[in-house]
């Protein structure tokens, strides 16, 4: 909250505009509640994009979205290559896609592995490094 509270005031104080910003937080939000929902996403994840989308304006926020995907799929590759799990990795995703295909109704990616706490962590990143990542790249003008 602290950090949306100095996003709001800061654009308020500099542009007079609180349209901007709240355009970008419901944006983000839009965009990433559904993957909330089927559990590919986090929380904590949504929130910190909320907290960007305070600050920047929605093209900002679109390139810093875009630029963490990216960002974070270079790191799963790279945990796939070092755990050696790729290929059941690819398995467990089609299979979760064929269920949702199957029942037509989505269903939380990964539930079944939270009875096994290592094989869940096995299969996580933490997502908020390549959001820090995207942002620092977008603010910095490298992107």
């Amino acid at each position: 909250m602290f950090g949306i509270i100095a996003g709001m005031s800061g654009s308020l104080w500099y542009r007079l505009n609180l349209l901007q910003p709240a355009a970008s937080m419901l944006l983000a939000f839009a965009l990433l509640y559904p993957l909330f929902k089927i559990g590919t996403l986090g929380a904590g994840d949504i929130k910190v994009f909320i907290m960007i989308g305070s600050f920047v304006r929605v093209e900002d926020l679109i390139v810093i979205l875009v630029s963490a995907f990216v960002i974070g799929a270079a790191f799963s590759l790279a945990k796939l290559m070092i755990e050696h799990n790729g290929r059941e990795r690819i398995c467990y995703f089609l299979s979760y896609t064929a269920e949702v295909m199957r029942v037509r109704r989505w269903k939380i990616y990964g539930e079944n592995m939270v009875q096994d706490y290592q094989l869940y962590r096995r299969n996580k990143i933490h997502f908020t490094v390549p959001i820090l990542f995207g942002a620092a790249l977008r603010i910095g003008g490298i992107i």
